[in-house]
């Protein structure tokens, strides 16, 4: 009877937890780090406990961007590891092999609503599609060239080449970006336009080098791991500078 009894406890509180969407708590470093490694967008909330400001913000949230995994960490020697001194949300992603820091006593406002925002704005992965709001967390990323994939969604190759860079992507951390741009949504066409594209001419895949702001694509052919491995080597390698860019016109004389 009280066996029954304790189960049936233990029951009812892990039930209450999941309906006030209690975040896990990680307890050490080997828990942050394991945390962090589980998935390729992260979000931890450095907090001194579930009654600190940011708390029920964030869990708020966190229903809201349930492609993303959260946690709370309430003890202040393993925020020193993450170089952090006081209340702080951080996002951890793979891609770049990056964090980023809310410290919420710099927020002029902790909400839910700024957030959702602040995590959706830097939720890049080891392939992300492009649009208005992943644009600032691409751009601000300190990994400045971009590998492209341009496809159509909803073509045949669409699916198989995002998954076919997605399993590129790891082996160029901290090197290349991989960004996915749907050719069929009209606000990319100036995406397009820039390589000299039409949706028609999809799919292709590209290079962007932000800090000289080149660009170059693929030579025609086959989209196969082997030759997107070597374009991207023949840019780290610095042989694109000798090739001509992609939409370059060709000078004629007046």
């Amino acid at each position: 009877m009280l066996i029954t009894l304790a189960l049936t406890l233990l029951v009812c509180s892990v039930t209450a937890k999941e309906k006030d969407g209690a975040l896990p708590r990680l307890n050490d470093t080997k828990a942050v780090e394991a945390f962090i490694d589980s998935a390729e967008v992260t979000v931890i909330g450095f907090l001194e406990s579930e009654e600190s400001q940011g708390y029920k913000e964030l869990v708020a949230a966190m229903k809201r961007v349930d492609s993303v995994p959260a946690a709370i960490c309430t003890v202040k020697e393993v925020w020193a590891d993450y170089g952090l001194s006081s209340d702080t949300i951080s996002l951890f992603r793979k891609a770049d092999d990056h964090q980023e820091n809310l410290v919420l006593a710099e927020a002029k406002k902790i909400e839910a609503e700024g957030l959702v925002y602040f995590i959706t704005i830097n939720e890049v992965r080891y392939i992300t599609e492009y649009n208005q709001v992943t644009a600032v967390g691409l751009f601000n990323s300190e990994v400045k060239s971009h590998l492209l994939l341009f496809a159509n969604r909803g073509s045949k190759e669409y699916t198989e080449l995002k998954k076919l860079l997605g399993a590129l992507a790891p082996d160029f951390t901290g090197k290349f970006l991989f960004v996915l741009i749907n050719g069929a949504v009209k606000s990319n066409f100036k995406s397009l336009n820039y390589f000299g594209l039409k949706s028609k001419d999809l799919p292709q895949v590209g290079i962007y080098d932000g800090n000289s702001d080149m660009k170059w694509l693929l030579p025609e052919g086959e989209i196969s791991t082997e030759r997107v491995q070597e374009f991207c080597q023949s840019f780290l390698r610095g042989e694109l500078k000798e090739v001509k860019q992609a939409g370059e016109q060709p000078k004629t004389e007046l």
